[in-house]
């Protein structure tokens, strides 16, 4: 190698790297605002305008030499703090389906809902973006705020719900658009099972 050259040992480079940089930075701002408006209750606009104006791409310590978070994708950030917002109910419902036998909602701690739901509105409603990404970024946002245990635990319930088929009316219909359609029509799922 020229040594004029620098070696390439940073991630990649080029748009799609960009981007998905960005998408990841967006997760993690969505998680933490989800997990903001659950302490404090903040209305969705004003939450949305506060991350935009103080947190997105915002200097950490700025006076101590610290780092600049990345600069999210603010249109997905939004949209998986909008969608996870106005979608909640039937976020714990489809991740209260995957908790194990004595588990309820309410064990899990705070942060870890706000993970789990936004991982399970992501794999709803954008399938523009691969069921593995999905729950790979989660797993990522996870070992931000918790040791493996616990990113494994989203690991494992975020892989189940991307198997899940379901049933309705003798055709077996798999992942998300499945259970898109069996919410629409409870009534006339035959039965779940998880492949």
């Amino acid at each position: 190698m020229d040594s004029r050259t620098p070696p390439n040992d940073g991630p990649p480079a080029g748009p799609a790297a960009d981007a998905r940089r960005r998408r990841s930075a967006a997760r993690l701002a969505a998680v933490q605002a989800l997990y903001q408006q659950s302490v404090a209750g903040t209305s969705t606009p004003r939450l949305l305008n506060e991350f935009h104006n103080h947190r997105l791409g915002a200097d950490l310590d700025a006076e101590e030499g610290g780092d600049r978070l990345a600069d999210a994708d603010r249109a997905f950030f939004d949209d998986l703090v909008s969608g996870s917002l106005a979608r909640t109910a039937e976020l714990d419902t489809l991740v209260a389906g995957f908790l194990g036998s004595g588990w309820t909602l309410d064990r899990l701690d705070r942060l870890m809902l706000q993970i789990l739901r936004c991982g399970a509105y992501e794999m709803l409603a954008r399938p523009d973006v691969p069921r593995a990404a999905v729950v790979s970024e989660y797993v990522d946002v996870a070992h931000a705020f918790y040791e493996a245990r616990e990113a494994g635990f989203v690991n494992a319930l975020l892989d189940r719900l991307k198997v899940q088929r379901f049933t309705i009316g003798g055709n077996s219909l798999g992942g998300m658009v499945a259970w898109q359609v069996a919410t629409l029509v409870p009534d006339r799922v035959d039965r779940v099972v998880l492949v």
